[in-house]
């Protein structure tokens, strides 16, 4: 969304990304890692830190911060107030109790897609937790979102981005990712074989609302030792092709 400069709190916009800045890799930062992750420079990096732990957000040893658990309040208000969540749920559930699969439900976010609901499944092992954030570009997930794009969006989201080779099946030079978009474009789904992580399968579908707008997308992940990617297509597509148009009249 674009707003006028004179509606734009800069001090708000830094203090977030000073607060985006904590994540797997890094889970403690000092004043000086803040400002490169977040772009300030150390001086406004650490006054933020130091207002981010006296609001509670924020744990400290006096040099280094963590995140504390205050920051849940944001998750758990947009779990239960998002109507998507909640709808998707009971669907996942009902997924998951007979085949002892993953089944999660995924939106787009910049360069990642952020887990907005998943199965209670206990084959879920794979960091694939309930807000977890995953690299758009090797996840099945990512790939039907950015194919659900329009063309001239993708190109400008895929124009100079750099994508991160994270095993060694992961497909990093742009123009076969442009051709793998299309592909997932035309089939109207995805299997990533173990891009993202070795030993895991992911297959993914759209889930669009009755205007046809493509608002998450519904996915299965197993692992090499269960089915491997061919069997979890073949065993798959339909179930999730069929809860994708079950949805549809509850997005």
């Amino acid at each position: 969304m674009a707003i006028a400069r004179v509606d734009f709190i800069a001090g708000m916009a830094k203090g977030l990304a000073v607060l985006e800045s904590f994540d797997t890799q890094r889970q403690r930062l000092n004043a000086t890692l803040a400002a490169e992750r977040a772009g300030l420079t150390r001086a406004a990096a650490r006054r933020h830190l130091l207002t981010l732990a006296h609001l509670g957000y924020l744990e400290t040893d006096g040099s280094w911060f963590w995140l504390a658990p205050k920051v849940l309040r944001f998750s758990g208000s947009y779990l239960a107030s998002s109507r998507l969540p909640r709808a998707i749920q009971p669907t996942l559930n009902r997924l998951a109790g007979p085949t002892g699969e993953s089944f999660s439900a995924v939106v787009l976010d910049g360069d990642h897609v952020v887990i907005v609901a998943r199965s209670g499944s206990a084959q879920l092992a794979y960091g694939l937790h309930l807000g977890a954030r995953l690299p758009a570009h090797a996840t099945s997930t990512g790939r039907v979102l950015l194919a659900a794009k329009p063309r001239s969006e993708f190109s400008a989201w895929l124009k100079g981005r750099e994508l991160p080779r994270l095993t060694g099946h992961t497909t990093t030079e742009p123009r076969a990712f442009r051709a793998l978009i299309e592909q997932v474009r035309q089939q109207d789904w995805c299997v990533a074989s173990e891009e993202h992580e070795l030993g895991v399968h992911a297959l993914a579908v759209p889930l669009r609302d009755m205007d046809g707008r493509t608002v998450a997308a519904l996915n299965v992940v197993s692992t090499r030792q269960r089915l491997d990617a061919r069997a979890l297509h073949k065993e798959f597509l339909p179930v999730l092709q069929e809860a994708a148009r079950e949805l549809r009249a509850l997005l």
